[in-house]
């Protein structure tokens, strides 16, 4: 039977993929790509885009196709055979891509390419551009035995960054609480009592199961009355992975922690930087990490006293109104809600109603084809997902010209990895021999629909949905011909946030509520009212919130920076002195935020969390330009797809903000949206 991994004729045949499928393909695609590479270096006397570099394009983007399906479903169903199987992948794909990186030949080929082209047009500069940067960024200019040590490193890496992301998934459903009296449950809202039950009958329990599933997790932080089982939930999902709390030590990722560190600052050092940070920086905007830090400790200067003075104000309304002297970690959520529906009367459970997932999808919609000039449609394809509850979308201009296709997989689940996510399927491409438009995993973790009602969402969800569906945007909509420059691809990293926070804006506009909310029982609109509290409470505690995340950042970008390879990692030192300059809020000693840091440790952003309150002065500055001539104004919706959602990673990003908004961006809309007094 033919591998499905290996047919690139159409989307990827989800129930046909066996964990034995996997290893025999990528094994395949490495062969051919070795064979393929060496005769293209032996056969082409003088390289050109036609007869080189397009080649070389096809080639990786085949390896590309069949991974993606792989990696996706090790996230969404994972299993040992499937575990098993992608590990054992990860060494040879992160081998492969240094043994490239490090291909002296190909990287004079290039250069070729860049020296003689005269008629290349900007994308493909850019290209050639960022592929001579990565060469040398893989070590192709070390000594052999340099560059050997460099592969061993990259290659643990991979593995490490993996073992992270297992070790938190497995801690995540080792855990959970059976509760047999509902007593305990007081103050959970029905939604919350009604997925306890929910699981606790999918796994053939009496009463409520409790997990450490976000949509389980946080409605009890939030509402539950019941203090000690606040703290009991708080404990187990503040220490998972780690040496701490009811699993400790059974997964713990503190020698994984602390060996990737190591390898990173080696890996600087091999390429001549100073520390890990710099070299992350060698890839984005920002153009040192002094820059960096300045950036940060200025945005934490701003917020810092108004931070204190909301959490004077929190902890005198729980002393005041309900005796509690001393706040804990498992306290600060139920009471901030407290506060918050005594200030605004408003609360996340109340909104509820109002976002069902069948009003705000197609609102949602709505509003990117109004702004963007699209029309998105479920698809009548007979598309095979993973998944019953997976749906598949097509993007068509106003023309009916189909752009691109999604994915849609929304509900958590067990052997589901949290959080929310943009993946590439397929990304688009057009040569002389192939043509492909771009295909997009999206994936949530909302709570699925219980009782009989559809799911209901809250406005943070609702936030988080857009926010995705703006990286999905990114990468749907380019129109750049090539997979490295196309969609997401090539963009600088803190900037890639601009999208997805830009989408999340529209979560507040009146125009835009009226298409993504109605009562899921009546159909009725939010009311002016509602929609006034919820402005109102907008930026409650937004300072608190604010240095939450630049605590986050500090951390990520200091223990890359300040790494010094005799005194190890320091993780908990540096995050100590970290939140002593910017936080507000000190969790308990036992506290193992980092342990659970997937992002810096089994994601992407190492060095690189700054990003997102980078990403977000472009988004606030860019949107204000719609709220000064009308968030539904089609002319800036277009120029905002046609300068920054189009172009992906083809220009420098800061060029293309400027081609959009007209100058550099300025911080002023950040501070407005997020209600920081300057």
């Amino acid at each position: 039977m033919t591998n499905p991994l290996l047919d690139f004729s159409t989307l990827p045949a989800f129930s046909r993929i066996r964990p034995s499928h996997v290893e025999p393909a990528i094994d395949t695609l490495l062969k051919e790509n070795r064979a393929k590479v060496n005769k293209l270096l032996q056969t082409v006397d003088q390289p050109d885009w036609y007869n080189f570099i397009e080649p070389l394009e096809e080639l990786e983007d085949r390896l590309s196709r069949a991974w993606a399906p792989v990696s996706h479903l090790n996230a969404v169903v994972n299993s040992e055979d499937l575990r098993e199987a992608y590990n054992q992948c990860l060494p040879k794909l992160s081998d492969y891509a240094t043994e490239m990186g490090q291909n002296h030949a190909l990287f004079k080929a290039y250069q070729a390419v860049e020296n003689g082209a005269v008629d290349l047009n900007d994308a493909q500069r850019k290209l050639l551009e960022n592929a001579l940067r990565d060469f040398r960024l893989s070590g192709v200019d070390l000594p052999e035995k340099q560059k050997h040590r460099f592969g061993e490193i990259a290659s643990r890496l991979s593995e490490l960054g993996a073992r992270f992301q297992e070790n938190l998934l497995d801690a995540t459903n080792a855990w959970s609480k059976q509760i047999t009296n509902e007593e305990q449950l007081a103050g959970l809202p029905d939604s919350a009592r009604d997925l306890a039950r929910q699981t606790a009958q999918q796994r053939d329990r009496e009463g409520w199961l409790l997990t450490l599933e976000y949509p389980s997790y946080m409605p009890v932080v939030t509402y539950a009355d019941d203090r000690e089982l606040r703290r009991e939930l708080y404990e187990a999902f503040a220490t998972r992975a780690s040496d701490q709390g009811p699993d400790a030590g059974r997964f713990d990722n503190s020698a994984v922690m602390e060996e990737m560190l190591a390898l990173r600052h080696e890996m600087a050092a091999l390429l001549g930087y100073a520390n890990y940070a710099e070299l992350s920086l060698a890839t984005k905007m920002a153009r040192s990490t002094q820059e960096v830090m300045e950036f940060l400790n200025d945005l934490a200067g701003r917020a810092r006293h108004q931070g204190e003075q909301e959490l004077a104000e929190l902890r005198s309304f729980a002393r005041e109104q309900y005796g509690v002297d001393e706040l804990q970690a498992w306290d600060m959520a139920y009471y901030s809600e407290k506060l918050r529906q005594q200030r605004y009367s408003i609360s996340q459970e109340e909104l509820k109603p109002w976002f069902p997932e069948t009003r705000v999808i197609p609102g949602m919609f709505e509003v990117v084809g109004r702004v963007f000039g699209v029309q998105i449609r479920e698809s009548d394809k007979n598309v095979d997902t993973w998944h019953p509850d997976v749906r598949f979308y097509e993007i068509h201009d106003q023309s009916g010209g189909l752009l691109g296709e999604f994915y849609f997989d929304l509900y958590a689940r067990p052997n589901k990895r949290g959080g929310a996510w943009m993946a590439d399927a397929v990304s688009r491409m057009k040569t002389r021999n192939r043509q492909q438009l771009p295909v997009a995993f999206m994936t949530c973790n909302f709570t699925p629909p219980v009782g009989g009602k559809p799911a209901l969402l809250t406005h943070d969800e609702v936030q988080t949905l857009f926010h995705e569906f703006g990286h999905g945007l990114h990468h749907m909509l380019t129109q750049v011909d090539y997979p490295s420059i196309s969609g997401i691809s090539g963009v600088a990293w803190d900037a890639v946030e601009l999208p997805s926070q830009f989408m999340e804006n529209w979560c507040w506009e009146k125009q835009a509520l009226k298409l993504i909310s109605g009562h899921y029982e009546t159909g009725a609109p939010l009311p002016d009212e509602l929609h006034q509290r919820m402005l109102d409470a907008r930026n409650f505690q937004s300072a608190m919130q604010l240095l939450r995340q630049l605590e986050f950042a500090l951390f990520d970008f200091r223990i890359h920076l300040d790494y010094q390879p005799e005194k190890g990692g320091r993780i908990y030192e540096i995050l100590q002195q970290v939140r002593q300059q910017v936080s507000v809020v000190m969790p308990p000693p036992w506290n193992r935020f980092a342990h659970g840091f997937s992002h810096i440790f089994g994601g992407g952003y190492a060095a690189g969390y700054y990003s997102y309150k980078w990403a977000e002065v472009l988004s606030a500055d860019a949107f204000s330009l719609f709220e000064e001539e009308g968030v539904f104004n089609e002319e800036i919706g277009r120029a905002f797809r046609r300068n920054i959602l189009e172009k992906g990673g083809s220009a420098d990003a800061m060029e293309l903000f400027k081609s959009f908004r007209g100058r550099e961006p300025s911080i002023q809309a950040l501070l407005r949206h997020s209600g920081i007094a300057e």
